[in-house]
């Protein structure tokens, strides 16, 4: 199998700072919470806890999972190119929190890093690459087991909303073939994107799980981290050596609704407030962690929709907890809204070309529908085509920057004609096309770059105000280096659009102002007009009228029966 180096995500590639000891905060039944509570991406786990008599000094955890996000919506297939794979020694670099000068986590386990696939988000899994990941992951458990026995723990990072072509809970799947190869008495723990789902296969499948509490998701070392101190702190505990005791009860409960993610950013109210509950109900008595899955809005599935997972050790607390999480966010299901004034791509283009002389720069303008880190191929044409054929950008008086579509041919042709070259090339619409075909762009190559280790070689061509990034592979534009490394200097630039939703924090401090533009794509933000057929309905906001849901939480504890909450 061959596969090239994959693209890694901005908060993934950063290093976790110094740990410090995990705020807590009173629990709360609704959305009143402290304006002083830290965010969470400055919340790190403190010191485990002591060895309690019982506990396992050492057990032996292993490392395994698949991690992407992918559309159905969009024509792109993830295949071998789209993965980087780690195993061993590279899997155990990957993760921040296992170095340091003490390095206690790594320390605390004998750890045994299987095989991690992880890609950035695109279309649906190749049916046979998926396989073929998932089998080599559950081969090396049981040679693992069948070498050295029953693994103690799994710390099983996935992110939640991985497609594969065919299925319909691709990590359901991947967890019952997991669980399959483990056996029964081993503790999973999972660290999740908060825009995954929690189908009841996986819930029934996992003994832990947790994911983000920020979107944009500043807090992705902070939740792995957490994942993994929740695994050791159980199999450390009294109990943690009896393969029952330790496992903790769960509860579970989906909420009818289903958002883009742009919509429910924990910047703004009412995701803010729901989110910093997460903390203070993880602290309260008989309580190991909550978390808020808001799902994936951009896959054809029946798990797409909230879900809701608390655990512990006293299920009736759980289950009141859960319940009114439910309640909270059912409650505040209208107040969702983007997390920038949006409009049409010409109404955005207006706004930023109709500015006051000397206004501040840049204009930033999200090209939403085609965002490939929520899913999008990345080389969907129709705003490259709509911003050539503007009058008002003929001009070179302004600068607009385009970032980005992904077309191998078109960075060869750029190649061909050098840096000051005129070109006449088509562009994108390749894979997605749906909107608009290739587009023809007749021009200068600006810059030409090599060797980037996402995008591989990048040309940067100009036609009159506007300068279109053109990758060989699909790249998010995330950095302000990104701009800079091509010879480009987004801050002196009029107008930056950039294939993203809500934008990163680079991004969002560079903007002098922006807007997010609902252009079309296999992530489009109209979800009305996407087409969804086979998820669960009534679904709000596609049955707006719909009455409201009763909240029954299931409570369960692996290998015993489940029940409903009742309270």
């Amino acid at each position: 199998m061959s596969q090239q180096h994959a693209n890694e995500s901005s908060a993934e590639l950063s290093a976790a700072p110094t740990a410090v000891p995990e705020a807590s905060a009173e629990p709360s039944g609704s959305a009143q919470t402290s304006d002083i509570q830290p965010l969470a991406s400055e919340v790190w786990c403190g010191p485990l806890g002591a060895l309690q008599q019982g506990g396992l000094a050492a057990p032996r955890i292993g490392i395994a999972g698949i991690s992407i996000e992918s559309s159905t919506f969009s024509p792109h297939v993830s295949g071998w190119e789209a993965f980087t794979l780690r195993r061993g020694d590279d899997l155990r670099a990957y993760y921040p929190f296992f170095e340091g000068d003490d390095a206690e986590l790594w320390n605390a386990a004998q750890w045994v890093p299987l095989m991690h696939g992880r890609s950035l988000p695109g279309g649906a899994v190749d049916r046979e690459v998926y396989e073929s990941m998932r089998d080599e992951i559950t081969e090396r458990i049981r040679a693992e087991v069948a070498a050295n026995g029953e693994l103690d723990g799994l710390f099983f990072d996935i992110h939640g909303a991985m497609s594969v072509i065919g299925m319909e809970d691709a990590e359901g799947d991947l967890a019952t073939h997991v669980r399959a190869a483990l056996g029964g008495n081993t503790l999973v723990s999972a660290s999740m994107d908060l825009h995954g789902n929690v189908s009841p296969t996986l819930a029934e499948n996992v003994d832990l799980l947790t994911c983000y509490r920020m979107a944009p998701h500043e807090d992705v070392w902070n939740t792995k981290e957490r994942a993994v101190f929740n695994l050791l702190t159980r199999l450390r505990s009294e109990h943690g050596s009896d393969p029952i005791q330790r496992r903790p009860y769960q509860a579970w409960v989906q909420v009818p609704v289903l958002l883009p993610g742009e919509k429910t950013s924990t910047r703004l109210e009412p995701a803010k407030s729901l989110y910093e509950q997460l903390p203070g109900i993880a602290a309260s008595e008989g309580v190991l962690d909550a978390s808020i899955w808001i799902g994936y809005a951009w896959a054809d599935e029946p798990r797409c929709q909230v879900a809701i997972v608390v655990s512990g050790d006293e299920p009736d607390v759980l289950g009141a907890k859960t319940k009114a999480l439910a309640q909270d966010f059912w409650a505040a299901r209208d107040g969702f809204q983007f997390v920038a004034p949006v409009g049409t791509l010409a109404e955005c283009l207006d706004l930023a070309l109709n500015r006051e002389p000397g206004a501040p720069t840049p204009y930033v303008i999200s090209d939403s529908g085609d965002n490939p880190t929520a899913g999008g191929a990345g080389d969907v044409s129709w705003t490259l085509g709509e911003l050539l054929s503007d009058d008002r950008l003929t001009s070179s008086d302004l600068t607009v920057i385009h970032a980005s579509i992904f077309d191998p041919a078109a960075v060869a042709a750029a190649r061909e004609a050098g840096v000051g070259g005129q070109i006449d090339v088509e562009v994108g619409g390749r894979v997605d096309g749906e909107s608009r075909g290739p587009v023809r762009i007749t021009g200068e190559v600006f810059s030409l770059t090599e060797g980037d280790p996402t995008a591989g070689g990048i040309a940067v061509i100009r036609q009159g105000a506007v300068h279109a990034i053109i990758t060989e592979r699909r790249k998010p534009y995330h950095h302000v280096h990104d701009f800079t490394d091509l010879g480009l200097d987004p801050h002196a630039a009029d107008i930056v659009l950039v294939k993203i939703g809500y934008l990163e924090p680079e991004l969002y401090d560079m903007a002098a102002d922006w807007r997010m533009a609902l252009t079309p794509g296999g992530v489009d933000q109209d979800l009305l007009r996407l087409g969804h057929h086979r998820i669960e309905r009534p679904m709000f906001p596609f049955d707006p009228d719909m009455a409201d849901p009763q909240f029954v939480p299931v409570i369960r504890r692996r290998g015993f029966e489940d029940r409903v909450f009742e309270g």
